[in-house]
């Protein structure tokens, strides 16, 4: 078998992926976009988080050229990403409990915000207690996860449950247990993960609908253009300086 034909099964495997987010999750996914934008109109915040890659989908959607400026990533210090040394750390505190707690009490997230919680095995502690602790504080919580985790592994949080069970609403990335879409005889594990591309496409299209529903509401969606087009820098600085109150990554 050539290298191309594993990069088309790869390929396909991942368009399958989304034609089944389109056709299954349309119903959440017009949710969570009217969820963020009625937040917005509203006066609230919006964050995001996931840890390890899934902090990717995260990061993806603040401080974004064609996405909204309100967006803010809530980062929790050592699983934002693989920079933290050694990468093995960042696993090991998803498991610590009351780490998130801590994390959301001293973060800007009030009453009347909503949180966008990626977690693809959702199983973790600190997703888990991110979102109970979220829906305590009076903010409205948006998951996004493989549903079919739930029925494969057991849950890491002393409660017994998964992030799934903390959500006003739910996105299932539908991504198969473990995160490999292909195997090969003479591979021993199954290899080239799909999430990212997934969660990130099912993120966008919720800040694609969120956009529109403000528009459809009479607001003008608070919109990032792209710095390397001629005005961007202008544009963006008017934004950023009339939704600065809600605006945390710049001081």
């Amino acid at each position: 078998m050539g290298d191309s034909k594993l990069a088309d099964q790869y390929l396909d495997a991942a368009i399958g992926l989304l034609h089944r987010i389109r056709d299954e999750e349309a119903e959440p996914i017009a949710a969570a976009g009217t969820l963020l934008a009625d937040t917005v109109a509203a006066g609230g915040r919006l964050f995001a988080f996931g840890a390890g890659h899934s902090s990717l989908a995260a990061q993806d959607i603040v401080y974004r050229a064609g996405g909204l400026a309100l967006m803010n990533l809530l980062a929790v210090p050592g699983v934002v990403g693989v920079d933290v040394m050694p990468a093995t750390l960042g696993s090991a505190l998803e498991r610590v409990d009351g780490l998130a707690t801590a994390v959301l009490d001293s973060s800007p997230l009030r009453a009347g915000d909503a949180l966008v919680i990626i977690s693809l095995s959702g199983r973790n502690a600190l997703p888990v207690e991110m979102a109970m602790h979220a829906r305590t504080l009076g903010a409205k919580v948006i998951g996004v996860t493989s549903v079919a985790y739930t029925a494969r592994t057991t849950s890491r949080h002393t409660s017994g449950t998964y992030l799934k069970d903390h959500c006003d609403i739910v996105l299932d990335s539908k991504i198969a247990v473990g995160d490999a879409e292909l195997t090969l005889d003479t591979v021993p594990a199954p290899f080239a993960p799909a999430s990212t591309v997934v969660t990130t496409a099912l993120l966008q299209a919720v800040m694609a609908t969120a956009a529109g529903t403000l528009a459809d509401h009479g607001i003008e969606p608070p919109l990032l253009r792209s710095g390397n087009v001629d005005g961007g820098h202008d544009w963006n600085a008017r934004v950023l300086e009339q939704y600065g109150d809600r605006i945390f990554y710049q001081h």
